[in-house]
């Protein structure tokens, strides 16, 4: 029998204050709103659960829409719905007693991203979040309020995993290591909740619903929309859609059941610690030798402060890149004046780098040089850079870096495994009171 938190009686009182208003006589109480859910110290009201219930329909109406498919009525959302605002009222309350936080460039950096990735502009999102019924102050709230939770799983998930060097070595020794290419998958899940202490019976039962399920989404073709209405996992209010995954890098009950899958079928019931699972393969692809583009680079930097301005700052970078040119070797120029303490002892040289090393700016400008071509002056979050492409190569993967995806594929396939564990043990130990 779950405890009531000690300050529940003082939100019995603002439920009420909530749900009724005095007329100027106090003779008539007329209702504004009511609380659905108390979550430990906190609530989540009707209006919310009824305005986020109305984004997500949006949203899936859209997307129907470009994918010409049907989509479940608005009513059938409110559980999965008030769920995750559940989910979310714990998670932030977390992230408040760890004081995290996310500060305004992070969140204008975090929507930019989100924008170019739909190959939009930043008005042509916000435009788009309107008709989903989001003003911009809602947007970068969302936004916010999510990667805060993003930070707090990855936080408090990541501390219960542990990968040895016995468990890389045999991870590398093993079939599935050898094949570090493996194709790309893209997956539907289907969760349905199970108790890691539930009995027979109930495990029947969910077996025999799982099986249903599968047999449901086969005849009918519509996968999505029953993870929306069943599913209990993360991704369930984007029809269970896990995107793209490397088969090494989901958990080993997922991969070895999707190695057995044709695209278009879907995976017999699946038992884990987390419940029953359902997948379906949408696509497959990749698989081979990869080789990896690398490049090779030096810099300058000089960086703005309370005496040196942007624009002062930048004529100093201009001024060391004609002396460049007049003769004067970029390595001496990079150890006397390049503010970049880890680099500037060493000519500025950055060594060889992969792809996704360096701030983007950093990497659209070097990508655009010729090898022993020098950039144009170029403004980071870090200050002015001047930046000599070095050289070009293609290489396999070398021992360090095989050893570094193993341990990072272990880790994601961890992660995958723990997350919905972790969000259930969460949920079970808050004090949840739902009144709908």
């Amino acid at each position: 029998m779950q405890k009531t938190p000690a300050r529940l009686k003082g939100l019995k009182t603002l439920s009420l204050s909530l749900l009724l208003t005095a007329t100027s006589s106090w003779a008539e109480l007329k209702p504004l709103d009511g609380i659905v859910a108390i979550v430990n110290e906190d609530i989540v009201l009707q209006s919310e659960l009824r305005t986020h219930t109305e984004q997500y329909y949006q949203q899936m109406q859209r997307q129907a829409a470009q994918q010409q498919q049907q989509i479940p009525p608005k009513e059938a959302l409110v559980s999965q719905v008030l769920d995750k605002l559940i989910l979310d009222r714990i998670q932030l309350a977390m992230a408040e007693r760890a004081g995290i936080k996310i500060g305004d460039k992070e969140l204008n950096d975090a929507l930019t991203r989100s924008a170019e990735q739909q190959d939009m502009t930043l008005d042509q999102f916000v435009a788009m979040a309107h008709k989903d019924g989001l003003t911009l102050s809602q947007l970068r709230k969302q936004f916010s309020q999510d990667m805060i939770i993003g930070r707090v799983q990855q936080g408090m998930v990541k501390r219960r995993i542990e990968i040895s060097d016995q468990e890389v070595d045999n991870f590398l020794n093993s079939e599935e290591g050898q094949l570090m290419t493996s194709p790309d998958l893209k997956v539907g899940h289907i969760l349905i909740m199970l108790s890691s202490s539930a009995n027979a019976s109930e495990l029947d039962a969910a077996l025999d619903k799982a099986a249903k399920l599968r047999q449901q989404a086969i005849d009918s073709d519509d996968f999505r929309n029953l993870a929306i209405l069943n599913s209990r996992g993360p991704n369930a209010l984007k029809g269970g859609d896990l995107g793209w995954r490397k088969a090494m890098q989901l958990p080993p009950l997922f991969s070895q059941a999707l190695a057995e899958l044709e695209p278009g079928d879907i995976s017999p019931p699946l038992h884990s610690d987390a419940g029953i699972h359902l997948l379906k393969l949408y696509e497959r692809r990749g698989g081979g030798e990869q080789l990896i583009q690398q490049t090779k680079m030096r810099h300058i930097l000089v960086k703005p402060n309370e005496i040196l301005t942007k624009e002062a700052a930048r004529q100093e970078i201009v001024a060391l890149r004609e002396r460049i040119f007049a003769g004067e070797n970029f390595a001496d120029l990079a150890r006397e004046f390049s503010e970049d303490p880890g680099t500037a002892l060493k000519g500025g040289d950055l060594g060889w780098s992969t792809a996704g090393q360096f701030v983007p700016i950093f990497e659209s400008t070097a990508a655009e040089l010729k090898v022993d071509e020098i950039s144009q002056p170029v403004f980071s979050q870090f200050g002015w850079h001047i930046i000599e492409l070095t050289g070009r190569r293609s290489e396999d993967f070398s021992e360090t870096l095989i050893i570094n995806q193993a341990r990072n594929a272990l880790g994601q396939r961890k992660y995958a495994e723990e997350l919905p564990v972790w969000l259930q043990e969460i949920r079970s130990e808050a004090y949840v009171d739902i009144r709908l």
